[in-house]
């Protein structure tokens, strides 16, 4: 049993068959998700569009409508696992993911794959809202800041291997192969979280329209919906990025695919590097400032890209580089800053930080998916208007009562 002063500094509950480190990763996968369900492809798209003869923007649809039925999909998901337990949500979640998967590599024209994409979108969202829910059931305080560092930085190694992996994938067979993988992924995560242990404490004792009702309570929070509304903003020039790149590197500056899988990786080493920076840097400098500094970088990384970035994929990626590495290095505080607005109604909590990120980061996927003379000018300057207002709306709220006040080191 853990002491009284364990579970003060947060630790794990025993996990007889995981194990603490077996845990992390398990937490990590699920985050991933997304990123392993999106990036793991992207190198396929151009290709997917002359396989089925079909334009570029109605390919695009499998990721635009993957990312909306995702946000819809995490608003549920969350409030039934307070319900149902964690574990339970997740096999349900784990199970329908994996067969979804299969159904892709079968699909006969994009319109079925496209469904089988939302189904697949819908079950995702068990993976990332109830991973984050773990985290708040298992740690507390500065530890739960150090497991969200960790945690990032691990989720963010997908972005650099999807790509890669998924260009090989490209190599010696087509598109369909990489749902294969990614239907294996589905199964192994799956057998991982049968031997996890449940993490919840209090389930929910209400029915479950009661459950669902508890979204609307914590959306009723001032301090949580501010902070929301501001740290969900860099999803939009961010998602465009990871829905634009492979025509960018590929179509504008020419990149073969192999080529274009390690441009996309080099920039998501940074995405890697930065969550672990942040607990270097927080001890230099305040949390707050930092994710000031982060906004004022990045607005100056979006005239980079608009300006130079236009010339080459050499000083496209570079132009990008400071953008990436700033948003990575907030996310952990910026996380358990609004973790930390409501107390209890977890499952709720991150169900709806799920929903608004992707739901904003979708709203970007579809502007940079419109028919722009110039996708890299148009993504920089995504990235100075809404690094702009974040900046605005962060310097305002943070400095408001009805913001919790907590330690962000």
């Amino acid at each position: 049993m853990n002491t009284e002063m364990d579970q003060k500094e947060g630790n794990l509950r025993t996990q007889k068959y995981l194990g603490e480190k077996g845990l992390i990763v398990l937490i990590a996968f699920l985050s991933a998700f997304i990123p392993l369900s999106t990036d793991l492809y992207l190198p396929a798209l151009p290709r997917m569009a002359e396989n089925f003869n079909a334009a570029p923007s109605l390919i695009n649809l499998t990721l635009i409508l993957f990312f909306i039925f995702y946000a819809a999909g995490s608003l549920f998901w969350g409030p039934l696992s307070d319900k149902y337990g964690r574990k339970r949500i997740l096999l349900i979640g784990l199970v329908i993911y994996t067969v979804a998967s299969a159904l892709c590599v079968f699909s006969g024209n994009v319109y079925q794959l496209i469904v089988f994409r939302i189904i697949q979108a819908i079950a995702s969202g068990a993976a990332t809202s109830v991973a984050q829910a773990i985290v708040k059931d298992s740690y507390s305080g500065r530890k739960r800041l150090s497991i969200l560092a960790i945690v990032t930085s691990m989720t963010m190694v997908a972005p650099i291997v999807a790509p890669v992996i998924g260009a090989l994938i490209l190599g010696f067979t087509s598109w369909r192969g990489v749902f294969v993988i990614l239907a294996v992924i589905g199964l192994l995560i799956t057998l991982a979280v049968i031997a996890m242990e449940e993490t919840i404490d209090q389930r929910s004792t209400g029915s479950i329209l009661e459950s669902f009702g508890r979204l609307g309570v914590v959306a009723k929070n001032p301090g949580f919906m501010s902070l929301l509304l501001t740290f969900s903003l860099m999803a939009i020039p961010m998602m465009s990025f990871i829905s634009a790149s492979s025509y960018i590197y590929v179509n504008q500056f020419g990149l073969s695919e192999q080529v274009y899988s390690y441009f996309f990786a080099a920039n998501a080493f940074f995405m890697v590097i930065g969550p672990l920076l942040y607990m270097r840097v927080v001890r230099l400098i305040k949390p707050i400032s930092l994710i000031t500094a982060s906004y004022v970088i990045a607005c100056l990384s979006g005239i980079l890209i608009c300006t130079i970035g236009t010339q080459s994929p050499w000083l496209f990626a570079l132009s990008l580089l400071p953008a990436t590495l700033t948003g990575s290095i907030t996310r952990p505080p910026s996380a358990n800053l609004m973790l930390e607005q409501q107390k209890g109604d977890t499952g709720a909590v991150v169900s709806l930080m799920s929903f608004a990120f992707t739901l904003f980061g979708s709203l970007g996927m579809i502007l940079i998916s419109f028919d722009w003379a110039n996708l890299v000018r148009v993504m920089g300057l995504m990235y100075v208007v809404f690094a702009f207002a974040s900046l605005v709306l962060w310097v305002k709220i943070s400095k408001k009562s009805f913001v919790q006040k907590v330690s962000l080191k």
